[in-house]
């Protein structure tokens, strides 16, 4: 009786007053306790209301049975569906959408349907390979910023991908803690790329100088990165680094002066297709003898042998044993060692030469830098002994 004359007052209501009833038979239909009759009727009613010309009264009972799980399938799937401002909080809230619906709500959607989708608790695997896949950056960065979405790798990658040239989906995958080392490589990689093309673009630089500059800081970068990268997390990076042609000897070399025996083993592993365990026992547990049949295997250019063994010698001899937070720069004493060894070496090529001049200019200007640094905060530190001694 209640709908029959719910159906028979809407025909003459106005639009606000159609939208604030439907509400209201929403609800009923939730909370209230229905006969079977009713609810049937009561659902025949507002499924005849899917068809109102007035977005109002969609809204309200979108806005309903957005967070249910009782709300009728049917009416919230055909809610899915509706222009985006009927349809946003269904799409944002509504468990009863599988995620085949939103895979193919992503990939039929516009920008404000992909971002509501992004925006999902316990967002899986697949929407968000999904989002990552077609989305636009809005999604790809309500994706980024949600906790709850489970991004797999490969969806991290796809978005750098399509995505990495763009600031503010850089700078919301960087501050990530939990951020795969293949992808913050992947980020750098296509941050120096973005400046290098900016710099070339004005004219500041050549571009064979950009390029240059561009390796040497996307290198120093991944030693960054490698240097807080354990386990597999290594090893990813490592792949990535070898798939994306950055594995080169130039980077190895300075992953061994830099003290970083994790990327070192890590990269002959990798290079040599051999077990990362093996390889560790080679070169360190049996001295360096296994070295040069190591970086042949790896498909290292003979010339740089030598130089690999000094610089394997002499972490041997420094006693490190591992990466931490300190092998992120090149060590100074090693690089010098390196490069007077190599200046008598008539193996050594022009290239190398040039290579390790870098390396040591570098190594010296950031030795510098720390004992600058030393001496500021000593300046800082005395002031206040003196103060707390005079009181």
């Amino acid at each position: 009786m209640i709908v029959r004359q719910f159906i028979n007052w809407i025909r003459t209501a106005s639009a606000g007053e159609r939208a604030e009833a439907t509400r209201a038979l929403a609800r009923a239909w939730l909370i209230s306790d229905l006969s079977t009759e009713d609810r049937v009727a009561a659902e025949g009613a507002l499924l005849m209301q899917l068809d109102d010309p007035s977005p109002l009264v969609r809204q309200a009972m979108a806005e309903a049975f957005a967070r249910s799980l009782d709300a009728p399938a049917s009416i919230v799937r055909a809610l899915s569906a509706d222009q985006p401002t009927v349809a946003l909080p269904v799409l944002e809230h509504s468990p009863l959408l599988i995620d085949a619906d939103l895979v193919d709500i992503v990939a039929t959607g516009n920008d404000e349907v992909q971002c509501a989708v992004a925006r999902r608790v316990a967002l899986p695997v697949s929407v968000c390979a999904a989002i990552a896949e077609v989305g636009c950056a809005a999604a790809a960065l309500e994706l980024i910023e949600n906790p709850h979405a489970e991004l797999a790798p490969f969806s991290w990658n796809r978005i750098v991908e399509r995505h990495g040239h763009l600031a503010a989906i850089r700078e919301a995958m960087l501050v990530l803690d939990d951020l795969p080392s293949a992808t913050r490589a992947a980020l750098v990689a296509k941050l120096s790329e973005t400046l290098a093309q900016f710099v070339v673009a004005r004219n500041w630089l050549s571009a064979d100088r950009a390029d240059r500059i561009t390796i040497e800081a996307r290198d120093r970068s991944t030693i960054n990165i490698a240097a807080r990268s354990r386990g597999e997390d290594m090893q990813g990076l490592v792949h990535h680094l070898r798939v994306t042609g950055q594995l080169t000897a130039g980077l190895i070399l300075r992953a061994l002066l830099s003290s970083n025996l994790d990327l070192f083993d890590a990269a002959l592993a990798e290079l040599a297709d051999l077990p990362l365990a093996r390889v560790t026992s080679l070169l360190h547990d049996r001295g360096g003898n296994s070295l040069h049949a190591l970086l042949r295997r790896a498909g290292l250019p003979e010339a740089t042998f030598a130089a690999f063994q000094v610089a394997l010698d002499a972490c041997h001899e420094q006693g490190f044993v591992g990466s931490d937070d300190g092998a992120a720069r090149l060590r100074r004493r090693m690089v010098e060692r390196v490069l007077t060894h190599c200046e008598t070496d008539r193996g050594a090529t022009e290239p190398l030469m040039v290579l390790l001049r870098r390396f040591a200019t570098e190594s010296a200007r950031e030795e510098a830098r720390l004992f600058c640094d030393e001496l500021v905060a000593d300046d800082a530190i005395d002031p206040l002994y003196d103060d707390l001694i005079a009181a």
